[in-house]
């Protein structure tokens, strides 16, 4: 689970993969709707179903496409809290938090970031008591020395399209 330092001097080879103009096409069509079937793409992009299946395989093994998730509605599952928290990490990195039962149940996104913070999560609670003992269970990582916590007040654009949320509870 430690990270190295050496991990970070590695640069990835090429990390942008190439599309073309239908690939994009194929792309948006499945942002709007992932349960689209291959039938109605290739009917409103005139080319056959066999051009789509292989398209979207082909998308799916370079990893342009990580994996087919619904969009949830947070709120109607009962998380009405979107805090935005800063952490400061001295001796590890915030990556050591993401499969941390404590933790995972609520994060949505987790940043390794430049500036005034070390890194950044996003994070959804059911009321401010589950956030104040989230919180505290953060400060009681001993490579986290202090936490900066914002919540939102009103969420304008939130697209995020996965989910590490437990709908169990």
């Amino acid at each position: 689970m430690n990270q190295s330092m050496d991990e970070y001097n590695i640069e990835p080879e090429n990390m942008t993969l190439s599309m073309d103009a239908l690939d994009k096409k194929i792309l948006e069509l499945l942002s709007v709707d992932g349960r689209k079937s291959y039938r109605k793409i290739s009917r409103e992009l005139g080319v056959s179903v066999g051009t789509i299946h292989n398209r979207v395989d082909k998308l799916t093994k370079s990893g342009i496409i990580n994996k087919f998730v619904p969009v949830i509605d947070h709120e109607k599952l009962g998380y009405h809290l979107t805090a935005i928290i800063g952490l400061e990490i001295k001796g590890g990195t915030v990556s050591q938090l993401v499969e941390k039962e404590p933790f995972k149940n609520n994060l949505l996104a987790v940043y390794d970031v430049t500036g005034q913070f070390d890194g950044i999560i996003i994070a959804k609670f059911k009321n401010t008591f589950e956030l104040n003992k989230f919180i505290k269970l953060l400060l009681q990582e001993e490579y986290v020395t202090k936490t900066y916590t914002q919540t939102v007040l009103n969420i304008v654009k939130e697209e995020l399209n996965s989910s590490m949320i437990n709908f169990e509870g």
